[in-house]
């Protein structure tokens, strides 16, 4: 045994090289059969498939420029990153956008802006920006609620997101007085943190659900009790990475804690069906909503990504004949967003985040009933100029997803789905949830909105005007061809947005309603 030993430890380093490369080289062309380029190209393959692997990252650095990258160039990351280091976010020398590109975004300023006094709202907080509706006024709920913000945290849900992604974003949005959607996987510990919470699920009834998967009023009710911060529930019809589709959560990755949250057993997989087994058709949705909202007391709103309008225009009549129906509607990008989803849906099942809600509010102005509900947009409307443009649109506030990740570390490496996020937020792996610093990346949140906000109510200023959701759409024009570089949004999308009932921000501040704030 020594002298095998000895002679091992005689062998050089550059021959244990060899010794590898060559046991490698047998492995490619005599074990393994499932890769060809490996058995016709023994250890050079691995080269190519690792240079696959990190083509993203590759690409991201070195290759594409700062305006190329989808879904979020660089130039928006850096964006979203110095504001939420409350760092310089200017750029000089003028735009590098080609700004007579498909869809750019114009908006008119006036040639006085609006001016405000040493008294006014904003003068003694740059960044306040409550939302100009009150969610459930119309339908007297019990417990109405205006958002204090009109930039929210988007569905994400514990499971998909990391325990301490979740507690940061709820921890920010408690110091931006913003709130928090759960997203479907129900209400866990880390949305306890102070924050303004919008309960949220979808047909597996997560949190809300008997032994047999079913909804369940009673655990609803007592969800609602236990947690006064819960300000308003949210049913998810569809989402604009998946319409149409439902989702299996493995049994694997089901541990003590989320199988307590969600209600679910520990190690079996779960079954999210396409469809609600609450309600099957329009008339039975909004009596369940009726029925949510009498038993809580709160705002109940809905979810979905736009195609058809047909049941749409069913849900507008009901809506006209009983004077029933939704508080707010939540309004998805079928461009997709965190969901991870087969491409087939993400590129290509419902429609964009524009074209979508024109289609939707068109329908529900054309009936007089814009004013009964909140209008919530939600697809990479992140940023002031794109948020400015959903406000002249009829959109009353805006919840993002991914530019709320990106501000507390996301790098948008786009490996949400495979466990592996190496920014430690869209992962289970508590060796990489370890990097994230809770209370840096909390007022790194805060600061993201607060710099938005404060942002939007400049460019609001600049085009005459005290609040955004006094934007018409003849404030905002598109490029669409060559030939008319530029429209309007009236002429682009045909329709005129209602106008929002608003007297000052003054009377926003002073509203009762204001972040649910008598409800507490």
């Amino acid at each position: 045994m020594d002298s095998i030993l000895n002679t091992l430890s005689n062998i050089p380093w550059w021959l244990w090289v060899l010794i590898v490369l060559a046991l490698v080289a047998f492995r490619d062309i005599f074990i393994q059969k499932r890769h060809t380029i490996s058995h016709n190209f023994p250890i050079v393959g691995h080269l190519r498939y690792w240079l696959e692997s990190i083509g993203p990252e590759m690409r991201q650095y070195f290759v594409a420029n700062n305006r190329e990258e989808l879904p979020f160039n660089r130039i928006e990351r850096g964006w979203i990153y110095a504001s939420a280091k409350n760092e310089n976010n200017y750029e000089g020398f003028g735009t590098d956008r080609d700004i007579f590109e498909h869809q750019h975004i114009f908006i008119n300023n006036e040639m006085m802006p609006y001016k405000i006094d040493k008294n006014h709202p904003n003068a003694i907080d740059k960044s306040f920006l409550p939302c100009a509706k009150v969610m459930g006024a119309y339908n007297k709920r019990k417990k109405p609620y205006r958002p204090a913000s009109i930039i929210n945290i988007s569905a994400m849900s514990f499971g998909s997101l990391s325990a301490k992604a979740v507690e940061s974003l709820n921890k920010g949005v408690k110091i931006a007085d913003a709130y928090h959607n759960t997203g479907e996987g129900g209400l866990s510990p880390y949305h306890r943190n102070g924050g303004d919470v919008i309960f949220h699920f979808g047909t597996g009834y997560f949190g809300v659900r008997d032994k047999d998967g079913n909804f369940s009023m009673e655990k609803m009710k007592q969800l609602v009790e236990d947690n006064p911060f819960i300000k308003a529930i949210e049913i998810k019809l569809s989402q604009g990475a998946k319409p149409g589709k439902g989702g299996v959560l493995p049994g694997a990755k089901i541990t003590k804690q989320i199988a307590d949250i969600r209600g679910v057993e520990i190690g079996k997989d779960v079954l999210s069906p396409p469809n609600h087994s609450a309600f099957s058709n329009v008339k039975e949705m909004v009596d369940f909503i009726e029925a949510i909202a009498e038993a809580t007391g709160l705002p109940v709103g809905i979810k979905a990504a736009i195609g058809k309008l047909n049941q749409w225009n069913e849900l507008a009549n009901i809506m006209l004949k009983t004077g029933k129906g939704p508080d707010f509607i939540t309004v998805d990008g079928g461009e997709g967003g965190t969901g991870a989803a087969p491409p087939s849906f993400a590129d290509h099942v419902s429609l964009p985040w524009v074209y979508g809600f024109s289609d939707l509010y068109k329908l529900f102005k054309n009936k007089g009933l814009t004013n009964r509900i909140v209008f919530i947009g939600s697809g990479k409307l992140g940023f002031p100029a794109k948020a400015a443009m959903a406000f002249a649109m009829g959109a009353d506030c805006i919840n993002v997803a991914r530019e709320a990740m990106m501000s507390i570390g996301c790098i948008q490496a786009q490996v949400c789905h495979t466990n592996r996020c190496p920014a430690g937020i869209a992962t289970q792996s508590k060796w990489l949830q370890n990097g994230i610093n809770i209370p840096l990346k909390s007022e790194r949140l805060a600061q993201y909105f607060k710099t938005f906000k404060k942002e939007l109510i400049e460019i609001t200023h600049a085009a005459g005007y005290e609040h955004p959701c006094q934007f018409k759409m003849t404030d905002i024009e598109v490029n669409v061809d060559d030939h008319n570089l530029s429209k309007e949004l009236s002429r682009t999308y045909m329709y005129e947005k209602d106008p929002v009932p608003f007297s000052s921000m003054q009377h926003l501040k002073d509203c009762l309603y204001l972040g649910g704030k008598q409800n507490a």
